[in-house]
C-alpha cells in the first residue's frame, strides 16, 4: 500500500445509513470508528467521539435523507468535532446528496439550497466530499474542496446484462435524464425513447407523449431519484399503453416519500432496481424491488483516496 502521508485511517457514521456504513467498513477491513450521535431533551444533536482522530484520515458515511435536516445537522457537528479532535483530513462520505433538486434559481426569490448546504459542509471542515449520482453535475463545481463523483449507471448496467433481456429500449422519464438514459444505452447496446410530460405543480406530472420506438420491446425506466414515484409510475402506465411488451425502472436514490410504495405497488412495473444510498425499511420492502449495494464502489473510492491512488476509472 503506497504512502498515503497519514498515519491511518478511521471511518465513522451517522445514523442514516448504519447498514452501509458498516458494509463498506467491513470491505475496507476496519470496524467502525467508536462515536455516539444523540439527542438533547429539546431535540440538539450532541456527538461524542470515544477514540482519538488526530493525524488521522477520517472518513464520515452520511446521506442526508429524511429526516433531511436532522442527518445533515448530524453530519456537519460530526464534522466539527474531528476539527476541533485535529483530525489529518475531513471525508465526507455522502451516498444521498439532499437539496441536490434546488441548484439554480427558476424564477424570482428562488433559494439555491444545493450550494448552501455545499458551504456549510465545505465551512464544517470537510476536506474532501466523496458523493454518487448528484441530481445536476455542476453541483461539484459549488464546492471549493475536492469532489468524488461517482457513478450508479454501471452497478444497474451490470445487473440488468445478467438478466438477459430481450429487445431493450431505454427510457428516460424526463428530458433532464435524458444523457443518463444515453451513458445506460449504450453498454446495453440499446436504442432510447424519452417521456415528454408537463408537471403542472412539484411532485405532479402528467405524461404527454413518447418519442421512440417502445412498441413490443422491453423498457427500462432510468433516474436519479425516485421520490413520490408519479413521474415514473406515470410514464409506466404510458409506457404499456402504447405497447411497451414489459417495463422495468431504476434510480439510484429511493427516497420514496409519500404514497410512493403504494404506487409502486400497484404499477405496470415489473421490478424496480434501486441502489442502497437510503436505507430502505423494512415496511418499504416490496417483492417487486430489487436493492443493490453501493458499499463496494465506495470502499474501492475510499481505499483509493486514502493511499493517494487513481480514482478515474471508478468514474466510469
Amino acid at each position: 500500500m503506497r504512502n498515503s502521508g497519514f498515519a491511518d485511517f478511521k471511518i465513522f457514521s451517522g445514523n442514516s445509513n448504519l447498514e452501509l456504513a458498516e458494509e463498506i467498513a467491513a470491505i475496507m477491513g476496519k470496524p467502525l470508528g467508536k462515536a455516539t450521535v444523540s439527542r438533547f431533551s429539546d431535540g440538539e444533536i450532541s456527538v461524542n467521539l470515544w477514540e482519538t482522530v488526530r493525524g488521522m484520515d477520517t472518513y464520515i458515511i452520511q446521506s442526508t435523507c429524511n429526516p433531511v435536516n436532522e442527518t445533515l445537522m448530524e453530519m456537519l457537528i460530526m464534522m466539527d468535532a474531528m476539527k476541533r479532535a485535529s483530525a489529518g483530513r475531513i471525508n465526507a462520505v455522502i451516498p444521498y446528496y439532499g437539496y441536490a433538486r434546488q441548484d439554480r434559481k427558476t424564477k424570482a426569490r428562488d433559494p439555491i439550497t444545493a450550494k448552501l448546504v455545499a458551504d456549510l459542509i465545505s465551512a464544517a471542515g470537510a476536506d474532501r466530499v466523496v458523493t454518487m449520482d448528484l441530481h445536476a453535475a455542476q453541483i461539484q463545481g459549488y464546492f471549493d474542496i475536492p469532489v468524488d463523483h461517482l457513478l450508479g449507471i454501471p452497478i444497474l448496467v451490470k445487473y440488468f446484462k445478467e438478466l438477459h433481456l430481450e429487445d431493450l429500449v431505454i427510457v428516460s422519464p424526463d428530458h433532464g435524464s435524458v444523457t443518463r438514459a444515453r451513458n445506460m444505452a449504450y453498454p446495453l447496446d440499446s436504442p432510447i425513447a424519452i417521456v415528454d410530460k408537463r408537471r403542472p405543480k412539484a411532485n405532479v406530472s402528467e405524461i404527454m407523449n413518447i418519442i421512440g420506438d417502445i412498441e413490443g420491446k422491453t423498457a427500462i425506466l432510468v433516474d436519479d431519484i425516485i421520490d413520490t414515484a408519479g413521474t415514473m409510475m406515470n410514464a409506466a402506465g404510458a409506457l404499456k399503453d402504447l405497447g411497451a411488451k414489459e417495463v422495468y425502472a431504476c434510480a439510484t436514490h429511493a427516497v420514496l416519500s409519500g404514497p410512493a410504495i403504494e404506487r409502486i405497488r400497484e404499477s405496470e412495473i415489473k421490478e424496480m432496481v434501486l441502489l442502497n444510498t437510503i436505507q430502505l425499511p423494512e415496511e418499504k420492502k416490496l417483492p417487486k424491488i430489487k436493492v443493490l449495494s453501493v458499499a463496494p464502489l465506495f470502499a474501492e473510492a475510499m481505499i483509493r483516496i486514502f493511499t493517494n491512488d487513481s480514482i478515474s476509472r471508478l468514474f466510469d
